[in-house]
């Protein structure tokens, strides 16, 4: 089921995380301190809307790079009943797709509470402050980049980078929704 985001806590502070990575490593939030720009992508490898818009940030990623902004991947959802999001799955894709940033496993699903997360890909983009500066789409055409018009998390990105605000009217990331894990009755 398609899900959009809701309108964005701007100024919210990230959330505290650790979490395993398919590089065999463990990331958390404090990693990143360093970093002027932290984006942290709910991605998963199942969902049509993520697979239609990877390459894109994996572009993204690799273009701010030099700049110090840092991005962080992050899979939620409920692997029993997604096997294509089980770790190994993910690993896999991470290394065929050459990521280059860390793509963490959310096994318990709190981190993506903690964010409110609530789809894939739900994108959240942090200042030096660690303060929620953007929470919306990719751009203006998720399903077709020949049609992208608008390129609003690279406007965004290069906003914080310059030490200028985002703009405040974001409009929404739209995905599959999270899968969440069924709670025991």
């Amino acid at each position: 089921m398609a899900v959009e985001t809701p309108t964005p806590a701007l100024g919210a502070a990230c959330p505290d995380f650790r979490l395993p990575a398919v590089d065999g490593k463990s990331y958390a939030r404090d990693d990143f301190s360093g970093a002027p720009v932290l984006v942290v992508l709910f991605i998963c490898n199942h969902c049509p809307y993520v697979k239609a818009v990877e390459d894109r940030l994996i572009h993204l990623a690799r273009t701010f790079e030099p700049q110090g902004v840092r991005f962080v991947a992050i899979c939620s959802n409920d692997a029993e009943t997604y096997p294509d999001d089980a770790f190994d799955k993910l690993r896999d894709r991470w290394r065929d797709k050459g990521y280059g940033f860390p793509y963490l496993h959310d096994e318990s699903q709190a981190v993506a509470r903690a964010f409110d997360a609530v789809c894939t890909p739900d994108i959240f983009v942090y200042g030096s402050d660690r303060g929620l500066a953007y929470r919306g789409r990719i751009d203006d055409s998720w399903k077709d980049e020949t049609k992208v018009t608008r390129h609003e998390l690279a406007e965004a990105i290069e906003a914080l980078c310059a030490g200028r605000s985002p703009a405040k009217v974001q409009r929404p990331s739209m995905g599959c929704s999270i899968k969440w894990r069924q709670q025991a009755a």
